[in-house]
């Protein structure tokens, strides 16, 4: 059987190189503009989360609406998350299965909504770091994310190297750091917490820097035609799953090196 010709080398059929040549510069081009619509969404629905969890901590109305409040005879002001607080904390996993399951049957304008609405839930969700560790460490550590996400989703872009056996190795890690964590919740292991936090650092870089370069692939394949809707939802869904490394990174980060309040 014969080889076809490689249109991007042959001489012998004029312009053929140079049309490969344009075909490689368009499709350069639209994955850059893909790639920065799929940042944007991410550190959109970043900055809603933490707009979200700011309000609920500072603004006393939306306060009370996530903590009931209590005084100990002690002094100590004691914080319980209301209903309202675990239907937030709980529903972003409802969006991630609307959006995963759903998402041939969902529109761009609903597939957009979904992702705003996950952020706000994910924002009032987190609110209660702001009363486990303090602002100062809180911050520091987010910028330290960002540093280390940056990079590792940077070389995920560039990387010439196939991460796919690394991804489905850090799936792997997934699940055992979930079900590590689901088992110290009834043994409250401070070592095993520090294990879990540990190796979840490791698993959300390595996740960063495989789906950045499946991202990558995938509009290199496919090469999502822009402004039409299946660029639209798919840079939604892209975003979210680098939103969720990021946030994942972070809350790991944190149990390592923040520091705590006080009446922790």
């Amino acid at each position: 059987m014969a080889l076809q010709p490689d249109y991007r080398t042959t001489t012998g059929a004029p312009g053929w190189g140079r049309a490969a040549t344009a075909d490689a510069v368009a499709i350069d081009a639209g994955l850059r503009a893909y790639m920065l619509r799929v940042y944007n969404w991410m550190a959109s629905g970043l900055a809603l989360t933490g707009i979200v969890a700011l309000l609920v901590v500072t603004v006393p109305a939306l306060h009370d609406l996530f903590y009931a409040t209590a005084q100990m005879p002690s002094g100590r002001i004691v914080r319980q998350p209301t209903i309202l607080f675990w239907i937030a904390a709980l529903s972003p996993l409802a969006f991630t299965l609307v959006l995963s399951f759903g998402y041939n049957r969902l529109s761009k304008s609903t597939a957009q909504a979904l992702f705003w609405a996950f952020c706000v839930c994910m924002g009032a969700s987190l609110s209660n770091l702001a009363y486990r560790y303090t602002g100062a460490s809180i911050a520091s550590t987010f910028f330290v994310t960002a540093a280390m996400y940056a990079g590792v989703s940077l070389y995920g872009y560039t990387t010439k190297a196939d991460l796919t056996r690394m991804g489905s190795f850090m799936m792997m890690g997934l699940i055992g750091i979930i079900l590590a964590g689901l088992v110290n919740m009834f043994l409250a292991s401070s070592a095993l917490q520090f294990a879990i936090s540990l190796i979840g650092v490791v698993v959300f870089l390595g996740l960063t820097a495989f789906d950045t370069q499946r991202i990558k692939a995938d509009y290199v394949e496919y090469a999502y035609a822009e402004g039409t809707e299946e660029a639209g939802k798919r840079s939604v869904m892209d975003a979210l799953g680098l939103y969720l490394n990021f946030i994942n990174l972070f809350q790991m980060l944190l149990s390592l090196v923040g520091v705590r309040q006080n009446n922790e």
